[in-house]
């Protein structure tokens, strides 16, 4: 068997953004997100719901699936392959919109319901920390009372996950196994609950069409392509600072040398005007 690679906006919104997959969608969600009074969801509406195959060019590479909740809660889900400058800045901003749009100019402010960003990335974004799934809310600084519950961002960082099939422990533990494992698994493994094996029947490539799968590879090597050139760009950078230090040391060891050379005449009564000539330092560096 092969699977499509779930973190490529087609297989993810193939699982995700379907209603006919919802019920996966609210098994990935509760083992995700922690509701406040251990609220679990019930039902959920995915809003714009995806219709596959069809793509509309291949300019992002993030990939959002939204769905209403059954308490009007709203949950943006992302998935972020590439990490760019201004990400975490997007993600704040479309969070923010979210919130903020539910209201009519004249409508109350207490009808705003809440919102979550959850974004699953594929590149580790806060080093200083172990955790693979942060959560972000609006607390007081130094009591950490909270603000308010409305807003919520969480993050889960692929890279930090390591553990294999048999260490799995829960079921947050298999969805993220999933997410980031379905493109090289080669069999539905049993132990799997319920919905991820639906979800990995859904990405099983014997059960798709021939557009459907060059949709796919087309999307794959698209974002191969834009890594690449994100390495290339980060290697190119990298050996022209090398090259930059190289010769500001150069530089600097002749500055070094010029200067020592001046000290030693100076030191024997050489007049400034030969000094100039004999280091090529100016008058005001001779003085200094």
């Amino acid at each position: 068997m092969r699977f499509l690679d779930v973190k490529t906006d087609y297989a993810f919104k193939k699982v995700f953004g379907v209603d006919e997959n919802k019920d996966i969608l609210i098994k990935f969600l509760n083992a995700l997100i922690e509701f406040p009074s251990k609220h679990f969801i019930e039902d959920l509406t995915i809003v714009d719901p995806y219709n596959i195959p069809q793509l509309d060019g291949m300019k992002n590479s993030f990939v959002d699936v939204k769905a209403m909740l059954d308490n009007k809660t709203t949950v943006i889900i992302e998935m972020q392959i590439l990490n760019h400058q201004g990400f975490e800045k997007r993600v704040l901003y479309n969070l923010a919109k979210n919130y903020s749009m539910q209201l009519n100019k004249s409508e109350d402010y207490h009808l705003i319901n809440p919102v979550i960003a959850l974004n699953i990335v594929d590149f580790t974004m806060f080093n200083d920390s172990e955790k693979i799934i942060t959560n972000f809310k609006l607390l007081e600084k130094e009591e950490f009372i909270d603000y308010s519950d409305d807003i919520e961002l969480i993050f889960v960082e692929l890279p930090k996950f390591t553990k294999e099939l048999n260490e799995l422990s829960n079921l947050t533990e298999q969805w993220i196994y999933f997410i980031k494992n379905a493109g090289s698994l080669e069999y539905i493994p049993q132990d799997l609950d319920a919905s991820i094996k639906k979800a990995l029947t859904t990405v099983n490539e014997a059960n798709m069409t021939k557009d459907e799968l060059e949709t796919q590879y087309k999307r794959k090597e698209f974002l191969s392509i834009q890594r690449l050139a994100i390495l290339k760009a980060k290697n190119d950078g990298l050996k022209q600072g090398i090259e930059q230090g190289i010769e500001q040391g150069i530089e600097q060891g002749e500055k070094k040398k010029q200067i020592l050379i001046a000290k030693n005449l100076l030191s024997a009564k050489v007049d400034i005007d030969t000094i100039m000539k004999c280091t090529g330092l100016t008058k005001k560096e001779i003085q200094d």
